[in-house]
């Protein structure tokens, strides 16, 4: 039993070492899953290195109002950071593409190593917070503890990096530019400030910039590359920006190359959606169910557009599925719960609408839901009167 045998690995960012085609080979022989994007299926995030050039994030969208999205859109280094946060807090594994792939046997761990988080922390000054999000784009030698002397080396130039008005942005951007990370630890980095640069790191005083031309660029994939990642990309930025009939086509092309990319089909029926495509919309959403039947989101979006066709009986069957497949995924249970009451169902909507205040006791929709029990208990009272 290998260590990611039945993990649901999702990916923020196009990896930058590896192709994504490959990995997702290797995680499948290993009897995981590997998908762009994150689902509520996903355990494991892994963050590419190429997030910090198109700085993107996965964005979900109202699900209250049936539609669920997973995507990229383009937002700065808090964003990202909010987004490590809300990615910890859902209970799912954080991963840096070297940790993944060490995961995976692709590629070796690095030497011995004996240091603990906090020892690295109390000896570099670094705050956890810093070292956690550098550590997630692979500025050590290690994705996590133990680390290593070396890494120790780092995270003090790292500190003083910060100390003198650098990023951790910058520094995970700077770093990777200049060969092996471990390399760092012999050469002398510093802040270029007296450049008129404060963001920007130079190595051994500013003779070479670290964040400038040097061996390579994190950006340097251009977009019109008729690659699959840069295609899948090219998709988002057009969803993004509202273009929903040329992000459909764009996400058409990434299918045309990768039929088995269920993700793909997802945002494409989004799209479609968006673009007043309902019939075309449909047959993307079953065709995503067809290639994940467990992707929940995909059968929940598909019930909001049966709902709003006025197709009720099919919605609640594509409901129901969603909540069978994910019993703590409270919004098809208010959907279901609604098209009960519509329907005048009123103990079979307040059974649901008491589970769904069960999932969610807090957010405005919990109140829809407990002045929803209310009437019903109302209205069984009159009758019982």
């Amino acid at each position: 039993m290998t260590a990611s045998a039945g993990a649901v690995f999702g990916t923020v960012g196009a990896l930058a070492a590896f192709p994504l085609r490959l990995a997702a080979r290797e995680v499948e022989r290993q009897h995981g899953h590997l998908r762009r994007g994150v689902s509520r299926r996903t355990t494991h995030v892994v963050f590419g290195r190429t997030l910090l050039a198109k700085a993107g994030l996965v964005k979900a969208g109202l699900a209250k109002a049936g539609l669920t999205k997973v995507g990229l859109t383009k937002h700065s280094d808090s964003e990202i950071e909010r987004r490590l946060d809300a990615e910890r807090a859902a209970g799912r594994v954080l991963m840096s593409e070297n940790g993944f792939l060490r995961l995976l046997g692709l590629i070796k761990a690095p030497g011995a190593s004996s240091l603990s988080r906090q020892s690295l922390i109390d000896q570099s000054r670094l705050s956890g917070a810093d070292l956690d999000r550098l550590s997630l784009f692979d500025a050590f030698e290690h994705d996590g503890e133990p680390y290593s002397f070396r890494d120790l080396i780092l995270a003090r130039k790292y500190a003083g990096l910060i100390a003198g008005g650098a990023t951790w942005g910058a520094i995970a951007r700077s770093v990777h530019r200049s060969g092996p990370v471990a390399s760092l630890t012999a050469k002398s980095l510093n802040v270029g400030s007296a450049f008129g640069r404060p963001d920007a790191i130079y190595l051994d005083g500013g003779q070479s910039e670290l964040d400038g031309q040097l061996l390579f660029d994190l950006g340097a994939a251009t977009i019109g590359d008729d690659t699959l990642e840069d295609l899948f990309a090219e998709a988002e930025a057009a969803e993004e920006d509202g273009d929903h009939d040329g992000a459909a086509a764009l996400y058409q092309r990434c299918l045309a190359i990768d039929p088995t990319d269920a993700i793909a089909a997802f945002n494409r029926a989004n799209c479609l959606r968006g673009a007043g495509r309902v019939a075309e919309a449909a047959h993307d959403y079953a065709r995503a169910i067809k290639l994940d039947p467990a992707f929940v989101e995909a059968w929940f979006n598909l019930a909001g557009l049966m709902s709003e066709q006025g197709r009720d009986a099919s919605a609640r069957r594509h409901l129901q599925k969603a909540i069978a497949l994910d019993r703590t995924y409270a919004d098809p249970v208010f959907n279901l719960a609604r098209l009960e009451f519509d329907a005048g169902n009123l103990p079979e909507a307040r059974r649901l609408w008491v589970r769904y205040l069960e999932l969610d006791a807090e957010s405005e929709w919990a109140g829809v839901a407990a002045r929803g029990v209310q009437f019903v208990d109302m209205q069984l009272a009159k009758s019982a009167g």
